[in-house]
Parts: C-alpha cells; structure tokens; sequence
C-alpha cells in the first residue's frame, strides 16, 4: 500500500541521507531485486572492516536501516528471505537518486 508521504521532499532526504540507504536504493534502481548480503559483502570492503563493525551494520541494516526505507515504500524488504527489491513508492525517489548520479562529479566525496 503506497504512502501518502512518500514523495515528500524532506522523507526523500531523509532516506538519503545515509549512506548505506543511499547504496541501497541505487543497488535496486540498477538490478531488481538485491539479496541482502550484497550491501555487506560486495558493496563495502569487508577485508578492511573488523568483524566486530562488520556485526555492527548487519544490525543497523537488520533494524535502522532497511526498515526505514521500507516503511517509505521505497523498497520491499522480506527479511525472511533477505531480499531486497523496488517498493510501490520506489518511483518517488527515483528521479532524486537520477539527479545525484547524474552529478556524482559535482557532489561531496562521500557519494553515494
């Protein structure tokens, strides 16, 4: 069921804000769907990360992170399966996430 804020301009930012949710949501833009791993394993170095911190973003994925994007419905998340996939609201944010990627250049050196 599509969220009534879900294209307001402040909830945009506010999901992209961080920049694993910034990852997540330009993982799904370019395949759909994601399995969860992909946001520990392949999209951060994990041989530089201790296993302890690594732990540490399993969990803010598994309680901050991913449920935030998701009560947005800007994805779907079944933690069951651990998969990612566009939300019904997904469309919303898209042509926001399209500015920034198009002007990645021109952004600060922490994007995405």
């Amino acid at each position: 069921m599509p969220r009534s804020n879900s294209a307001s301009l402040d909830v945009m930012l506010d999901a992209l804000s961080n920049v694993h949710r910034r990852r997540i949501l330009l993982a799904v833009a370019d395949h759909n769907p994601r399995d969860e791993d992909e946001f520990t394993q392949d999209e951060i170095p994990t041989d530089t990360i201790p296993d302890e911190d690594l732990d540490s973003l399993k969990t803010q994925l598994h309680h901050t992170h991913l449920p935030k994007l998701a009560d947005t419905g800007y994805i779907e998340w079944d933690p069951l399966t651990e998969t990612i996939r566009r939300g019904p609201n997904f469309d919303d944010v898209a042509p926001l996430l399209n500015l920034m990627s198009d002007h990645a250049d021109e952004l600060p050196d922490d994007w995405p």
